[in-house]
């Protein structure tokens, strides 16, 4: 499996099969995440769709230095708080009433997964790569270590580390995320 990094690189050079390859990968992780605070099976789609038409499009304006994956859950939730906010002006034009202010719980949470996510970020490669493949990839401490060529004694350690950055980082409800996706293996 090709890194994201080597596929961004691609993407950027024009290689419209590196888009595919992302593609193949994230799009159900995108959609599972996206599910979660949209309800709209087309419209949810639609978004994650453009995530990745958006990285082809805008490849020579982005600059991503640390995580493709990342930045793709970035977009999704700029994608999803401008539906939403479209959606509310389109409600308030329709029937002709004012409509209810953002729901602050949905708002919340999606912010809580950009922190999240933008935190994920700010690991060193390895350890964002082995805590990434523990909890969204479900990989066993075992294989991410055959798949690293690394001991599971250093996997063990890499995760104990990134679970204590994470702790200190972010706040109990960002951080008690992680363990949600943990159990619905996105």
């Amino acid at each position: 499996m090709e890194d994201d990094l080597k596929l961004w690189e691609k993407i950027k050079n024009g290689d419209t099969s590196a888009v595919k390859a992302l593609h193949d990968r994230y799009y159900y992780q995108l959609y599972l995440f996206g599910k979660k605070m949209y309800h709209n099976p087309a419209a949810l789609e639609e978004v994650v769709s453009d995530c990745f038409i958006k990285l082809w499009t805008k490849r020579s304006d982005l600059v991503i230095a640390r995580s493709v994956k990342s930045y793709l859950f970035l977009m999704l939730h700029n994608g999803l708080i401008d539906i939403l906010r479209q959606k509310d002006r389109t409600e308030h034009l329709e029937d002709g009433s004012i409509p209810d202010l953002p729901d602050d719980e949905m708002n919340s949470e999606l912010d809580r997964y950009a922190l999240l996510y933008s935190t994920l970020e700010k690991l060193p490669e390895q350890r964002r790569r082995i805590l990434e493949m523990a909890v969204f990839e479900s990989f066993s401490y075992a294989l991410i270590a055959e798949k690293l060529d690394i001991s599971v004694n250093t996997v063990k350690t890499q995760m104990g580390r990134a679970y204590r950055f994470l702790k200190e980082e972010l706040d109990p409800k960002s951080l008690q995320l992680i363990f949600m996706l943990k159990s619905t293996g996105l």
